[in-house]
């Protein structure tokens, strides 16, 4: 059995060392679409990194989701400790979720090699909008959120605070999956 680990990061820029994850929310879930746990952690900034102004200008815009990703702040060699062994005690093999996976596990990848000296999902994460493309049997750039069927979507606002984002995308996914297996009988 898989879990899905639905993962979104908030950032300070868009590539880590330079810039920092600012915190970070997984929600795990059975392939049949149940919650099975979560994390979530507000990392200090690495020592030498410094916020990307385009993305902290962005940030000016979201007041709510930046005071969120600035409070109870965790040293990120804890988190990503604390995080590893999250990761190891779910049930099942661990499947990195992320929409866009390319942006989000890249972060995360980095922080926990960098930091816990090694990665539970290997090498791999799964990409929302890739699945989607595949689901609808479209190109990928019409693959996008607004050419998705509604009926794939909960209700849940997509916040900019880590763990609201990764519950969202996390049903999604799970909804996308659940339909694909219907029909594949």
């Amino acid at each position: 059995m898989e879990t899905y680990v639905s993962t979104d990061v908030e950032t300070d820029g868009p590539i880590p060392g330079p810039h920092s994850m600012l915190s970070f929310g997984s929600a795990a879930f059975t392939p049949d679409g149940k919650l099975v746990s979560t994390f979530e952690a507000n990392l200090h900034t690495l020592p030498d990194a410094v916020g990307d102004p385009k993305t902290m200008a962005w940030w000016e815009t979201q007041p709510e989701a930046w005071a969120e990703c600035r409070r109870d702040l965790r040293d990120p060699a804890a988190a990503m400790a604390d995080y590893v062994a999250w990761v190891k005690g779910l049930p099942g093999k661990p499947v990195f979720v992320a929409y866009p996976a390319g942006f989000d596990f890249l972060f995360v990848y980095w922080y926990l090699i960098r930091f816990a000296g090694e990665s539970p999902f290997s090498f791999s994460a799964l990409d929302v909008k890739t699945f989607a493309m595949a689901v609808l049997g479209c190109e990928y750039r019409a693959a996008s959120k607004r050419n998705m069927p509604k009926r794939w979507f909960t209700d849940r606002p997509h916040t900019h605070k880590a763990l609201d984002d990764a519950f969202g995308q996390g049903e999604l996914f799970c909804n996308m999956l659940a339909e694909s297996r219907r029909a594949k009988g």
